[in-house]
């Protein structure tokens, strides 16, 4: 398939914001049912990448850190010993209700272990210890990223890149534009990247190629009628 036809069928950051929006307001799915969706389907592919059983999540505070945590649960569920390194304070982030707070507070109820990231040293341990894993899952930021990484962020990115430990980015390597396939101060380089509903743009544009490794595409039950009609510019 040409770009030109990939591109046909990929999003912008903007529709994927409305697609979420209309299947949670107007069809009544919890968000929480798309990310654990989403979650399981990532699992799957991590399981298929995997060399030796020792997984490390870098997780952010948002709906990508959601997913990472539902990811977490799933692989630690069949076997595999997962730590999760949290780019925030986790009481703070267990606040609310949100859908990814509910599959923190689940995660840390199962024991499986989470590291935050509030400091450089913490940073460097956690690469260490991530240098000894069989993957690495970036669920740190998602499409809607659109200024530089900065401070940690920046240095677990450009950590991440330096160990040669197999990368699977959620729905979109960090740091790389969904829109345009900028690079915003850095980027992980994936391996494989398991994206959500459909590719985005910045995946065939920029450096997009060259950072997102294989792309698998994954439905996570918003409704077929609503993506043809937002592929279509419809909705």
């Amino acid at each position: 398939m040409q770009v030109g036809d990939n591109l046909k069928h990929a999003l912008t950051r903007e529709q994927v914001r409305e697609l979420d929006r209309t299947a949670i307001e107007d069809f009544g799915i919890p968000g929480v049912v798309l990310m654990e969706n989403a979650g399981r389907i990532a699992a799957d592919e991590a399981e298929r990448m995997l060399s030796h059983p020792l997984i490390s999540i870098f997780a952010g505070k948002g709906n990508n850190g959601g997913d990472g945590f539902v990811i977490a649960r799933h692989l630690h569920n069949r076997g595999a010993a997962v730590v999760v390194n949290f780019l925030g304070v986790v009481e703070q982030a267990m606040q609310g209700a949100s859908d990814a707070a509910i599959n923190l507070h689940i995660i840390r109820k199962m024991g499986i272990p989470v590291r935050e990231l509030t400091s450089p040293d913490a940073v460097r341990e956690s690469l260490e210890d991530a240098s000894h894993a069989g993957l690495i899952i970036d669920a740190l930021f998602g499409t809607g990223l659109n200024g530089p990484l900065c401070g940690l962020a920046l240095n677990i990115v450009d950590g991440i890149n330096a160990l040669g430990v197999p990368v699977l980015a959620v729905d979109i390597p960090t740091g790389l534009d969904a829109n345009t396939g900028e690079v915003l101060g850095a980027s992980v380089r994936a391996d494989k990247t398991v994206t959500f509903v459909a590719a985005k743009r910045g995946f065939f544009s920029g450096k997009g190629p060259e950072l997102t490794g294989q792309v698998v595409v994954a439905e996570i039950s918003i409704p077929r009628e609503l993506i043809e009609l937002v592929m279509n510019n419809k909705a």
